[in-house]
Protein backbone atom coordinates (compact mmCIF):
# COMPACT_ATOMS: atom_id res chain seq x y z
CA UNK A 1 0.00 0.00 0.00
CA UNK A 2 1.42 3.36 -1.01
CA UNK A 3 1.95 5.92 1.75
CA UNK A 4 0.95 9.18 0.09
CA UNK A 5 2.42 11.21 2.96
CA UNK A 6 5.79 10.83 1.25
CA UNK A 7 4.85 12.57 -2.01
CA UNK A 8 2.56 15.30 -3.28
CA UNK A 9 1.76 14.32 -6.86
CA UNK A 10 1.49 10.69 -7.98
CA UNK A 11 3.62 11.41 -11.07
CA UNK A 12 6.61 11.51 -8.73
CA UNK A 13 6.33 7.69 -8.70
CA UNK A 14 4.17 6.59 -11.63
CA UNK A 15 2.60 8.50 -14.49
CA UNK A 16 1.13 8.88 -17.94
CA UNK A 17 2.13 12.00 -19.86
CA UNK A 18 0.94 13.10 -23.30
CA UNK A 19 3.42 14.61 -25.74
CA UNK A 20 3.52 15.59 -29.40
CA UNK A 21 6.40 15.13 -31.80
CA UNK A 22 7.89 18.13 -33.55
CA UNK A 23 9.48 17.90 -37.01
CA UNK A 24 10.09 15.16 -39.56
CA UNK A 25 7.59 12.58 -40.77
CA UNK A 26 6.23 12.23 -37.23
CA UNK A 27 5.40 15.91 -36.81
CA UNK A 28 2.46 16.47 -34.41
CA UNK A 29 1.91 12.76 -33.68
CA UNK A 30 0.42 12.09 -30.24
CA UNK A 31 2.52 10.01 -27.85
CA UNK A 32 1.54 8.81 -24.38
CA UNK A 33 4.54 8.07 -22.18
CA UNK A 34 3.73 5.49 -19.48
CA UNK A 35 6.03 4.86 -16.52
CA UNK A 36 4.95 2.49 -13.75
CA UNK A 37 7.66 3.63 -11.33
CA UNK A 38 8.95 0.08 -10.99
CA UNK A 39 11.16 -0.20 -14.06
CA UNK A 40 8.61 -0.46 -16.87
CA UNK A 41 8.42 2.42 -19.34
CA UNK A 42 6.65 2.41 -22.72
CA UNK A 43 5.28 4.79 -25.34
CA UNK A 44 1.81 4.45 -26.87
CA UNK A 45 1.58 6.02 -30.32
CA UNK A 46 -2.03 7.21 -30.50
CA UNK A 47 -1.89 8.09 -34.19
CA UNK A 48 -0.72 4.61 -35.14
CA UNK A 49 -3.45 2.29 -33.79
CA UNK A 50 -2.39 3.06 -30.20
CA UNK A 51 0.53 0.68 -30.73
CA UNK A 52 3.66 0.64 -28.56
CA UNK A 53 6.53 2.42 -30.29
CA UNK A 54 9.13 2.12 -27.50
CA UNK A 55 9.55 -0.08 -24.43
CA UNK A 56 12.27 -0.39 -21.81
CA UNK A 57 12.67 -2.15 -18.48
CA UNK A 58 14.89 -0.84 -15.71
CA UNK A 59 16.51 1.51 -18.22
CA UNK A 60 17.35 -1.22 -20.74
CA UNK A 61 15.75 -1.03 -24.18
CA UNK A 62 13.65 -4.09 -25.02
CA UNK A 63 12.21 -3.27 -28.45
CA UNK A 64 13.35 -2.55 -31.99
CA UNK A 65 12.87 0.89 -33.53
CA UNK A 66 13.55 0.80 -37.25
CA UNK A 67 15.53 3.14 -39.47
CA UNK A 68 12.17 4.56 -40.68
CA UNK A 69 11.61 6.35 -37.38
CA UNK A 70 8.17 7.78 -36.68
CA UNK A 71 5.88 8.16 -39.67
CA UNK A 72 2.46 9.79 -39.51
CA UNK A 73 -0.46 8.06 -41.27
CA UNK A 74 -0.31 10.68 -44.04
CA UNK A 75 2.96 9.13 -45.24
CA UNK A 76 1.53 5.60 -45.44
CA UNK A 77 1.56 3.87 -48.82
CA UNK A 78 -0.46 0.65 -48.83
CA UNK A 79 0.78 -0.57 -52.22
CA UNK A 80 2.81 -3.78 -52.28
CA UNK A 81 5.70 -3.71 -49.82
CA UNK A 82 5.59 0.07 -49.28
CA UNK A 83 4.29 -0.57 -45.76
CA UNK A 84 7.98 -0.98 -44.93
CA UNK A 85 8.67 2.71 -45.61
CA UNK A 86 6.72 3.70 -42.48
CA UNK A 87 7.20 0.50 -40.46
CA UNK A 88 8.81 1.85 -37.29
CA UNK A 89 8.27 -1.61 -35.72
CA UNK A 90 8.41 -0.57 -32.08
CA UNK A 91 7.47 -3.12 -29.44
CA UNK A 92 4.03 -3.63 -30.98
CA UNK A 93 2.61 -3.03 -34.44
CA UNK A 94 -0.94 -4.31 -34.95
CA UNK A 95 -1.47 -5.81 -38.42
CA UNK A 96 -4.71 -6.62 -40.26
CA UNK A 97 -7.66 -6.72 -40.43
CA UNK A 98 -8.54 -7.45 -44.05
CA UNK A 99 -5.06 -8.80 -44.78
CA UNK A 100 -1.82 -9.84 -43.09
CA UNK A 101 1.46 -11.02 -44.52
CA UNK A 102 2.40 -11.19 -48.18
CA UNK A 103 0.90 -8.62 -50.59
CA UNK A 104 -1.65 -10.18 -52.92
CA UNK A 105 -4.60 -9.50 -55.19
CA UNK A 106 -8.00 -11.02 -54.45
CA UNK A 107 -10.88 -10.22 -56.74
CA UNK A 108 -10.57 -6.56 -57.74
CA UNK A 109 -8.65 -5.54 -54.63
CA UNK A 110 -4.89 -5.36 -54.09
CA UNK A 111 -3.84 -5.97 -50.50
CA UNK A 112 -0.52 -4.59 -49.34
CA UNK A 113 1.84 -6.00 -46.76
CA UNK A 114 0.23 -6.49 -43.32
CA UNK A 115 -3.00 -4.59 -43.90
CA UNK A 116 -3.94 -1.05 -42.94
CA UNK A 117 -5.00 -0.96 -39.27
CA UNK A 118 -1.56 0.01 -37.95
CA UNK A 119 -1.88 3.37 -39.73
CA UNK A 120 -5.33 4.26 -38.37
CA UNK A 121 -5.26 6.97 -35.66
CA UNK A 122 -6.99 6.12 -32.40
CA UNK A 123 -10.05 7.96 -31.11
CA UNK A 124 -11.15 8.61 -27.53
CA UNK A 125 -7.75 8.05 -25.95
CA UNK A 126 -7.96 8.28 -22.18
CA UNK A 127 -6.00 7.16 -19.16
CA UNK A 128 -6.47 6.68 -15.45
CA UNK A 129 -4.08 6.35 -12.52
CA UNK A 130 -5.35 5.17 -9.16
CA UNK A 131 -4.10 6.05 -5.65
CA UNK A 132 -2.96 2.43 -5.36
CA UNK A 133 -0.63 2.83 -8.33
CA UNK A 134 -2.71 1.14 -11.03
CA UNK A 135 -2.42 2.58 -14.53
CA UNK A 136 -4.76 2.03 -17.47
CA UNK A 137 -4.74 3.62 -20.90
CA UNK A 138 -7.59 3.03 -23.33
CA UNK A 139 -8.20 3.87 -26.98
CA UNK A 140 -10.75 3.13 -29.69
CA UNK A 141 -9.71 2.35 -33.25
CA UNK A 142 -12.28 2.15 -36.05
CA UNK A 143 -11.44 0.06 -39.12
CA UNK A 144 -14.34 0.94 -41.40
CA UNK A 145 -15.22 1.63 -45.01
CA UNK A 146 -18.59 2.56 -46.44
CA UNK A 147 -20.19 -0.50 -48.11
CA UNK A 148 -17.53 -2.70 -46.47
CA UNK A 149 -16.11 -3.52 -43.02
CA UNK A 150 -17.27 -1.82 -39.83
CA UNK A 151 -14.99 -3.17 -37.11
CA UNK A 152 -14.04 -1.40 -33.90
CA UNK A 153 -11.10 -2.18 -31.65
CA UNK A 154 -11.29 -1.11 -28.02
CA UNK A 155 -7.78 -1.44 -26.59
CA UNK A 156 -6.63 -1.08 -22.99
CA UNK A 157 -3.12 -1.27 -21.56
CA UNK A 158 -2.74 -2.03 -17.86
CA UNK A 159 0.25 -1.96 -15.53
CA UNK A 160 0.89 -1.01 -11.93
CA UNK A 161 3.43 0.39 -9.52
CA UNK A 162 5.33 -2.49 -7.96
CA UNK A 163 4.51 -4.91 -10.79
CA UNK A 164 6.59 -6.29 -13.65
CA UNK A 165 3.59 -7.13 -15.89
CA UNK A 166 2.05 -5.30 -18.84
CA UNK A 167 -1.40 -6.43 -19.99
CA UNK A 168 -2.90 -5.72 -23.41
CA UNK A 169 -6.68 -6.18 -23.57
CA UNK A 170 -8.25 -5.95 -27.03
CA UNK A 171 -11.94 -6.21 -27.90
CA UNK A 172 -12.88 -6.38 -31.59
CA UNK A 173 -16.53 -5.90 -32.55
CA UNK A 174 -18.14 -6.23 -35.96
CA UNK A 175 -20.62 -3.35 -35.92
CA UNK A 176 -21.88 -4.16 -39.42
CA UNK A 177 -24.57 -6.46 -40.79
CA UNK A 178 -22.31 -8.84 -42.72
CA UNK A 179 -19.60 -11.35 -41.91
CA UNK A 180 -16.19 -9.75 -42.50
CA UNK A 181 -12.64 -11.02 -42.99
CA UNK A 182 -10.71 -10.95 -39.73
CA UNK A 183 -6.95 -11.38 -39.93
CA UNK A 184 -4.94 -10.31 -36.90
CA UNK A 185 -1.20 -10.22 -36.23
CA UNK A 186 0.52 -8.78 -33.16
CA UNK A 187 3.91 -7.82 -34.62
CA UNK A 188 5.96 -7.73 -31.37
CA UNK A 189 9.57 -6.79 -31.99
CA UNK A 190 12.63 -7.35 -29.80
CA UNK A 191 15.76 -5.25 -30.29
CA UNK A 192 19.25 -4.51 -28.99
CA UNK A 193 20.56 -4.62 -26.30
CA UNK A 194 18.05 -7.23 -25.12
CA UNK A 195 18.66 -8.86 -28.49
CA UNK A 196 22.26 -9.88 -29.12
CA UNK A 197 24.24 -13.05 -29.76
CA UNK A 198 24.15 -13.93 -26.04
CA UNK A 199 20.33 -13.90 -25.88
CA UNK A 200 18.35 -17.04 -25.01
CA UNK A 201 15.06 -17.68 -26.81
CA UNK A 202 12.36 -20.17 -25.86
CA UNK A 203 8.87 -20.72 -27.30
CA UNK A 204 6.47 -23.28 -25.80
CA UNK A 205 5.41 -24.61 -29.21
CA UNK A 206 4.51 -28.21 -29.99
CA UNK A 207 5.39 -27.86 -33.67
CA UNK A 208 7.71 -25.58 -35.68
CA UNK A 209 7.34 -25.25 -39.45
CA UNK A 210 9.69 -23.15 -41.59
CA UNK A 211 7.91 -20.64 -43.79
CA UNK A 212 10.13 -21.14 -46.86
CA UNK A 213 13.35 -22.75 -48.07
CA UNK A 214 15.51 -20.08 -46.43
CA UNK A 215 13.89 -20.83 -43.08
CA UNK A 216 14.10 -24.59 -43.66
CA UNK A 217 17.87 -24.27 -43.95
CA UNK A 218 17.97 -22.64 -40.52
CA UNK A 219 15.35 -24.77 -38.76
CA UNK A 220 17.83 -26.58 -36.49
CA UNK A 221 19.04 -23.19 -35.22
CA UNK A 222 15.68 -21.42 -34.98
CA UNK A 223 16.35 -20.24 -31.42
CA UNK A 224 20.00 -19.28 -31.82
CA UNK A 225 20.72 -15.55 -32.03
CA UNK A 226 23.84 -14.43 -33.87
CA UNK A 227 25.67 -11.12 -34.26
CA UNK A 228 24.47 -8.81 -37.06
CA UNK A 229 25.28 -10.03 -40.58
CA UNK A 230 25.46 -7.87 -43.70
CA UNK A 231 22.67 -8.64 -46.20
CA UNK A 232 21.16 -11.36 -43.99
CA UNK A 233 18.16 -13.12 -45.53
CA UNK A 234 15.32 -13.21 -43.01
CA UNK A 235 13.97 -16.50 -41.69
CA UNK A 236 10.42 -17.03 -40.46
CA UNK A 237 9.07 -20.00 -38.51
CA UNK A 238 5.47 -20.89 -37.70
CA UNK A 239 4.97 -22.14 -34.14
CA UNK A 240 1.77 -23.91 -33.07
CA UNK A 241 0.69 -25.00 -29.60
CA UNK A 242 -1.19 -27.79 -27.84
CA UNK A 243 -1.55 -26.23 -24.40
CA UNK A 244 -4.03 -23.74 -22.93
CA UNK A 245 -1.47 -20.93 -22.72
CA UNK A 246 1.34 -20.17 -25.14
CA UNK A 247 4.55 -18.47 -24.04
CA UNK A 248 7.40 -16.93 -26.00
CA UNK A 249 10.33 -15.52 -24.09
CA UNK A 250 13.80 -14.05 -24.40
CA UNK A 251 16.51 -13.36 -21.82
CA UNK A 252 19.97 -11.91 -22.25
CA UNK A 253 22.54 -12.56 -19.51
CA UNK A 254 24.67 -9.75 -20.92
CA UNK A 255 22.12 -7.19 -19.66
CA UNK A 256 20.43 -9.39 -17.01
CA UNK A 257 17.01 -8.67 -18.50
CA UNK A 258 14.29 -10.65 -20.21
CA UNK A 259 10.61 -10.86 -20.98
CA UNK A 260 7.90 -13.45 -21.56
CA UNK A 261 4.85 -13.01 -23.80
CA UNK A 262 1.77 -15.05 -22.80
CA UNK A 263 -1.27 -15.46 -25.07
CA UNK A 264 -4.25 -17.72 -25.66
CA UNK A 265 -3.76 -20.09 -28.64
CA UNK A 266 -7.54 -20.60 -28.81
CA UNK A 267 -7.70 -17.02 -30.13
CA UNK A 268 -4.20 -16.76 -31.62
CA UNK A 269 -3.28 -20.31 -32.66
CA UNK A 270 -0.02 -19.46 -34.44
CA UNK A 271 3.13 -17.52 -33.60
CA UNK A 272 5.29 -16.33 -36.45
CA UNK A 273 8.90 -16.03 -35.34
CA UNK A 274 10.67 -13.43 -37.50
CA UNK A 275 14.42 -13.96 -37.25
CA UNK A 276 16.13 -10.99 -38.90
CA UNK A 277 19.82 -10.84 -38.03
CA UNK A 278 20.81 -8.18 -40.57
CA UNK A 279 23.06 -5.22 -39.89
CA UNK A 280 20.91 -2.21 -38.90
CA UNK A 281 17.79 -4.37 -39.42
CA UNK A 282 18.57 -6.49 -36.35
CA UNK A 283 15.30 -7.68 -34.86
CA UNK A 284 13.48 -10.72 -33.51
CA UNK A 285 9.74 -10.74 -34.07
CA UNK A 286 7.60 -12.81 -31.69
CA UNK A 287 4.25 -12.46 -33.41
CA UNK A 288 1.03 -14.10 -32.17
CA UNK A 289 -1.51 -14.34 -34.98
CA UNK A 290 -4.83 -15.94 -35.89
CA UNK A 291 -3.66 -17.10 -39.33
CA UNK A 292 -0.71 -17.65 -41.63
CA UNK A 293 1.13 -14.91 -43.48
CA UNK A 294 0.99 -16.12 -47.07
CA UNK A 295 -1.39 -13.35 -48.13
CA UNK A 296 -5.13 -12.82 -48.49
CA UNK A 297 -5.34 -14.45 -51.93
CA UNK A 298 -3.65 -17.65 -50.78
CA UNK A 299 -5.83 -17.93 -47.66
CA UNK A 300 -8.97 -17.48 -49.77
CA UNK A 301 -7.80 -20.06 -52.31
CA UNK A 302 -6.94 -22.62 -49.63
CA UNK A 303 -10.19 -22.01 -47.72
CA UNK A 304 -8.28 -20.89 -44.63
CA UNK A 305 -9.72 -17.39 -44.21
CA UNK A 306 -10.85 -16.31 -40.75
CA UNK A 307 -13.91 -14.13 -40.21
CA UNK A 308 -15.79 -12.13 -37.63
CA UNK A 309 -19.57 -12.55 -37.80
CA UNK A 310 -22.02 -9.64 -37.87
CA UNK A 311 -22.42 -8.42 -34.29
CA UNK A 312 -19.68 -10.74 -33.03
CA UNK A 313 -17.15 -9.66 -30.42
CA UNK A 314 -13.69 -11.22 -30.17
CA UNK A 315 -11.73 -10.59 -26.98
CA UNK A 316 -8.01 -11.13 -26.74
CA UNK A 317 -5.60 -10.64 -23.83
CA UNK A 318 -1.80 -10.69 -23.96
CA UNK A 319 0.38 -10.52 -20.85
CA UNK A 320 4.03 -9.50 -20.98
CA UNK A 321 6.18 -10.17 -17.91
CA UNK A 322 9.61 -8.60 -17.39
CA UNK A 323 12.57 -10.12 -15.55
CA UNK A 324 15.94 -9.19 -14.10
CA UNK A 325 16.57 -12.70 -12.78
CA UNK A 326 17.37 -15.56 -15.13
CA UNK A 327 15.98 -18.32 -12.91
CA UNK A 328 12.63 -16.53 -12.59
CA UNK A 329 12.56 -16.05 -16.37
CA UNK A 330 13.37 -19.71 -16.93
CA UNK A 331 10.35 -20.74 -14.81
CA UNK A 332 7.97 -18.30 -16.52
Amino acid sequence: MLNRNYFGHESQLYRVEEHRLVGGKGDNMRLFEVNNGSGLSFTVCADRCADISRLSYQGVNMSYFSVCGYGAPAFYDKEGLNFLKTFSCGFLTTCGLQSIGTPSVHGDTAYGLHGTISHIPAEQVSYHTSPEGEISLSARITDACIFHQKITLNRTYKCAYGSNRLTIEDTFTNEGSAKEPFLLLYHMNIGYPLLSETALVDISSSQIVPRNEEAAAGLDNWNQIIAPVANYAEQCFYHTFDQAQATAKIYNPAVSKGLAIHFDPAVLPVMCQWKMMGEKDYVLGLEPTNNYLEGRADLEKQGHMTYIEAGETIVNTIHVDFFDDQSAWKNA
